[in-house]
Formats: structure tokens, C-alpha cells, sequence
């Protein structure tokens, strides 16, 4: 036996035990070695005048056999000559191909596509196999050698028989444990799809020795109580696709093909809203299909959901959910993205380089928003329904990043318009605004119904602006961390119109407001008192001016709206919620305030402060908050009654 040219079994350990992270990756990478060994001898052909060569005799076979416990990978590739065998299989991590690819790279062109590149993808058959037999008959030789070993100190090497060019890999698997199946490989299914997931779109066939029934004859003398009989029959089946949907021409590929491809592939029963294909030449060479859903799978709002792309790197994937590859504001997107220019680590399994993840991210992101926009304009209806679908997403993705995708996102967002009755865009909100408006105005609650009933939002309205009527949980917080909307000096500030200052009024207004509030110092003073820490102030409102308008309203100062109190407060495992400041605005032009003044110039202390209680309830109901003590304000109202 000779020994392994390394220091060795720590190094064989480690490339056995360590370095992937995944035993069913070992079909995978023989059969990428295959893949390569093919390759080469067609670039052969295509250098050498003396070797004919039909690229129909290409091709991989996979077989296995299970009272033998034995999987094989055969290739009519270009074979090895017994030194090969030494030099590439006995000294670990020495790489054949990257030694092809690198003396062939400027004369490979488009029909070769070397995989291989690190040397230690063989090795993977030893997390499954207890010994690998290797049997090749280089290309223009007689003689065949099998290479032979068990993974653990050395190997052998003896001649061989082997009828034609290529090579056998062999491998005997380990028995079943409790913790590891290895008879899961030795079933047609078991490496079918293994096939189909990892080496579906090697260039390649790859075939296999398929069991199939099929009814037998009926004979001429049957009678009529003739049973059909079925035999079992063997059919060689090439099991891989070969050329991926995603690197042919979109000229060339249907619709309908596209939406098989994305249900078959993403599990989805409805077809996508939109397909985006993308392909990219120059210093990142590569190729990407991605599907907007046209409806929100179950779990995309939970914390199980894995965003990402399906990762190839010469149609061989790598990764299932590459997650670097989309911002998590676009995590609803599906797809692949296949390069042969990335630098993958040693397994293969990750990235080398995230700089190119984050060059290719960079444009997927453009592009998917740019679909986006043009389904935004030209298919409204569309964009409606998506929205409804992934709104919520586009909003938090811009309170997650603390604004900073609000330039990415910002356009995307769609509200209801309490004036036009139907979803605008920030854009289209602002061009319909009069010349005068300085802010965009919204209202935060639970339906755009109750919304648009608010005497907060009629007051905005009756002075002839919008209001967008905002009904999502996300929606206050992703206002609050946008501030603005537009750029430079159009910038226009983004308002809740049931905060303290809208800044509406006119001076005249907001002097007749301050001059009651200081007339009636005695009398709110009083409301205060009643109202204890539930208000920070009670005063004459600016929003509510004529007698058909609410006695009163509730707004918040400070950071903490009343619609993110309410949604905080919701929250499990808050605790203590923060609580917004509230002011209790007092509507001067309604018949209530007359019947406070009486009250309160009247001594009457417990009327004054029982209307107090009564107005702010009220208020709150109409804002859709709980009431601190809903007991008290039932009794309240039924006294009234007496």
C-alpha cells in the first residue's frame, strides 16, 4: 500500500470530516468530476484533428447496486493513465482540472466549462463510502488501472480491465448507524433526486437504469374474464435537464415554461406576477431568473421564513437560499442566479469573495425595483394586488433600516387617499396638492372606514388637502422613520394630522385659540385636575372650529403617536409600553364648551369634572383607543339618562 503524499491522515480527516457540511453532496461532486473529465476530452476533439469524437458519446451514468452496497459513477470522459491516478488521487488536493483550466483557460470558449478546482471534491465519497475503487483507461491507451483505498492511511493501484476511455468510481457505503441512512443512496429514488438537485443542469446527460412496468400483451386466447398482467422492465433514463431554463433566450422559452418552472421548482400552485430575466457580461459574468409571487407564501412574515437565491456555479448548485443575494426588503423574490466566475471556498458550499455577491445583489436589486415601477405604471391593477400581497414588507424594510432604503422603497409604497378614494403613490399625492400645502398629511388606525369618519381628518380635508389613510401596524413607525418624502427643497414632511401642531391654522385662528384657552385658564385647569396624568394638557383646539365638529378630539406631542401606543401596547412581551403625551383639544365653537363655562362659572366642581371624564372617553373611542375605565364612563352616560 502507498501512503498518501501529505502529512496526511489529519489532512485526510480534515478534508473527509470537516469541510463539507453535508454528506449528499458526494454524488454531486463525483459527478462534477465526470462533468470535467467529459469536458475535457471534448476540448480534445476540438484541438486535435486526429481525435473523432461525436459529443453524443458524451455522457455520465449513475448506478448502483444494493445487495453489493455499492453506488457508481461512470464517465466517457478522458480517462487516466496510472501516473494520473497517482499524481491526482494519491496527493490530496491536487486538482487536475484547475491545472486543465489553467493552461486551457483562454482556448476553453463557451463549449467547456471546467468545474472542478480544488481536488478535494473526490474525497467527499469517503463521508459515505468505507472504500472507493477508481477504474480508468485514459483516452488512446490500452491498459486500464484501478485505484483502490479505504480513506484512512493509503491506497493501491493494480491493473485493471475497462473495455473503453473513461472511468469507474466505485463506492462500497458504510453500513446504516442510528444516526446516518446510508441506504438512502442505494435506491433509484434516493439518487434520482439527488440528480435532479444538485447536477440537474450539468451539460451532460446523466443517465440511469430505471425500473418501469408496463402491461404485457393480451393474449389471442383470453377470454373475457382476462386479467391485465404487468411486467417490470429496465430502461436506461437520462435523469438531468442538461441545459438550464435560465441560460436559454427569453425569445426561445414560452410563459407557460417559465411558470412550470417557478411552480415545480418554488412549490407555489399560482403563477408568478411577474418574471424577471437578467443576463450580465463583464468584469461578473452571469446569468439570473428571478419570479415576483403573485400571492404571499404562509410563513413570509414569520421568523422560520429563509430568504435567498438558488445559487449555481457552472449550472451545479451550491446553495438552495443564497441570502446575500437579496435585501430582505425584496425577500418575497425567487429565483436563481448561476456564474462560473465566482470564487467558492474549498467545499464549494459558500463564497470566497462576498464583494461579487454584493456586485450581483447590487443589480438585482435595481432590476427588481425597476419591474417593480413598471408595473406600478402600466398594470395598476396589478401593482394593487401585489402591494396587498407585500406592502407590509416594502414599509419595514424602510423603518428596519432606519430610513436608509427609503430612497429604494419610498416610490413603491402605496395609501389610500381619503380625497381621491383610491391608492396613490407618495408622487401622485403630492402632485394633486395645492400650491399652499407644505406637508404630506396621514392618519394612522385599524380601517381607512373609521379613519375617514376622524374629526381630526375632516378638519385637514375641510381645508381642502389630502389625507392618507394608513391602516397596517407598520405604518406609523415607517412615517416616523421617513420623516420626509422627495428630495431638496420639494422635500415635504410627513405629518399625523392627530399630532399636536399642524401648523393648519391661521394666525387669527390660533389667536382666538390661545386668547379662549387663557380665558378659560380656570376652567381647563380644572379638566386637568380631573383627567390627572391621562393628558398632559387640555386647551382650544385649532382642528375643530365650527359647532357641527366634535366636542372634542385627542392628539399626541412628542415621539409616541396614539396609533404606536395602541400597536406597542399590543405587542407580547413589551412590558410597560410607552405611553404618548395627550392633549385633550376642546372644541370652542360646540354647545358642549358653553354648558362647561356655565358649569365651571357655576361652582359646580363634580359636573365640570364628570364632562371632563365624559369628553376624553368619548375622544378616545373615536381614536380606536381602549378606555382606562370603561365601568365608570358606562355609569357616566347612564346618569346623564336619569
Amino acid at each position: 500500500m502507498k501512503k498518501f503524499k501529505t502529512e496526511s491522515k489529519k489532512l485526510l480527516d480534515l478534508m473527509i470530516n470537516s469541510i463539507y457540511t453535508n454528506k449528499e453532496i458526494f454524488l454531486r461532486e463525483l459527478i462534477s468530476n465526470a462533468s470535467d473529465a467529459v469536458d475535457k476530452l471534448y476540448f480534445k476533439s476540438l484541438t486535435d484533428t486526429d481525435v473523432k469524437l461525436s459529443k453524443d458519446e458524451l455522457a455520465i451514468h449513475v448506478s448502483f447496486d444494493k445487495d453489493a452496497r455499492t453506488v457508481t459513477v461512470s464517465d466517457s470522459g478522458i480517462g487516466m493513465t496510472k501516473d494520473e491516478l497517482e499524481k491526482n488521487l494519491g496527493t490530496i488536493a491536487h486538482s487536475g482540472s484547475l491545472e486543465f483550466k489553467t493552461e486551457n483557460d483562454k482556448a476553453q470558449g463557451d463549449d467547456v466549462d471546467i468545474i472542478g478546482q480544488f481536488g478535494v471534491g473526490f474525497y467527499s465519497a469517503f463521508m459515505v463510502a468505507k472504500e472507493v475503487r477508481v477504474v480508468s483507461r485514459a483516452f488512446g491507451s490500452d491498459e486500464a488501472w484501478a485505484w483502490v483505498s479505504d480513506g484512512v492511511e493509503g491506497y493501491t493501484i493494480e491493473e485493471a480491465e475497462r473495455t473503453t476511455n473513461g472511468t469507474d468510481i466505485i463506492l462500497t457505503l458504510k453500513d446504516d448507524t442510528d444516526e446516518e441512512k446510508y441506504d438512502t443512496y442505494l435506491s433509484e429514488w434516493g439518487l434520482k433526486s439527488l440528480i435532479k438537485k444538485y447536477s440537474n443542469y450539468v451539460r451532460y446527460p446523466i443517465t440511469m437504469d430505471c425500473d418501469k412496468t408496463r402491461e404485457k400483451p393480451k393474449p389471442e386466447d383470453a377470454g373475457d374474464d382476462y386479467k391485465p398482467e404487468f411486467e417490470h422492465y429496465t430502461e436506461c433514463e437520462t435523469i438531468n435537464s442538461m441545459v438550464p431554463i435560465w441560460k436559454r433566450s427569453k425569445s426561445d422559452v414560452t410563459d407557460e415554461e417559465y411558470n412550470e418552472f417557478y411552480k415545480s421548482n418554488f412549490h407555489d400552485f399560482a403563477d408568478p406576477a411577474r418574471t424577471i430575466k437578467v443576463h450580465a457580461e463583464g468584469a461578473l459574468t452571469y446569468d439570473a431568473l428571478l419570479f415576483i409571487p403573485s400571492r404571499a407564501p404562509f410563513d413570509l412574515y414569520s421568523k422560520d421564513y429563509k430568504k435567498g437565491l438558488a445559487l449555481y456555479s457552472s449550472n451545479v448548485l451550491i446553495m438552495d437560499k443564497c441570502e446575500e443575494l437579496l435585501p430582505d426588503c425584496f425577500n418575497f423574490v425567487r429565483g436563481v442566479v448561476d456564474s462560473a466566475d465566482l470564487q467558492l471556498n474549498i467545499s464549494r458550499e459558500t463564497l470566497q469573495h462576498n464583494s461579487q455577491l454584493r456586485a450581483i445583489a447590487n443589480k438585482l436589486e435595481k432590476k427588481i425595483k425597476s419591474e417593480l415601477e413598471k408595473m406600478r405604471d402600466n398594470h395598476r391593477d396589478d401593482y394593487e394586488k401585489f402591494f396587498e400581497q407585500f406592502g407590509r414588507g416594502l414599509k419595514f424594510g424602510i423603518y428596519q433600516s432606519y430610513g436608509m432604503q427609503k430612497g429604494l422603497l419610498g416610490d413603491l409604497l402605496l395609501f389610500y387617499s381619503a380625497k381621491q378614494q383610491k391608492m396613490v403613490t407618495f408622487e401622485e399625492y403630492t402632485a394633486a396638492m395645492p400650491t399652499d400645502q407644505k406637508a404630506i398629511y396621514y392618519a394612522a388606525g385599524d380601517s381607512t372606514d373609521r379613519l375617514a369618519k376622524l374629526p381630526v381628518v375632516n378638519s385637514v380635508l375641510d381645508r381642502g388637502y389630502d389625507v392618507l389613510l394608513c391602516t397596517q401596524d407598520v405604518d406609523e413607525f415607517t412615517f416616523q422613520t421617513m420623516q420626509t418624502w422627495g428630495e431638496g427643497e420639494s422635500a415635504k414632511e410627513l405629518k399625523n394630522v392627530a399630532s399636536g401642531d399642524l401648523g393648519l391654522e391661521t394666525e387669527d385662528e390660533k389667536k382666538a385659540a390661545e386668547d379662549a384657552t387663557k380665558e378659560n385658564e380656570g376652567l381647563f385647569g380644572a379638566m386637568k385636575e380631573a383627567l390627572g396624568d391621562s393628558v398632559t394638557k387640555v386647551a382650544v383646539s385649532t382642528k375643530l372650529a365650527t359647532a357641527e365638529a366634535a366636542p372634542a378630539c385627542i392628539t399626541a406631542e412628542g415621539p409616541v403617536s396614539l396609533e404606536m401606543e395602541k400597536i406597542l401596547s399590543q405587542m407580547p412581551d413589551m412590558g410597560e409600553a410607552p405611553k404618548s403625551d395627550r392633549v385633550l383639544e376642546i372644541n370652542a365653537a360646540h354647545p358642549v364648551f358653553a354648558t362647561l363655562k356655565a358649569a365651571q362659572e357655576a361652582g359646580d366642581a363634580e359636573k365640570v369634572k364628570t364632562y371632563a371624564s365624559l369628553l376624553y372617553n368619548q375622544a378616545l373611542l373615536v381614536e380606536g383607543m381602549p378606555l382606562e375605565d370603561p365601568v365608570a364612563f358606562a355609569n357616566a352616560v347612564a346618569s346623564l339618562m336619569k
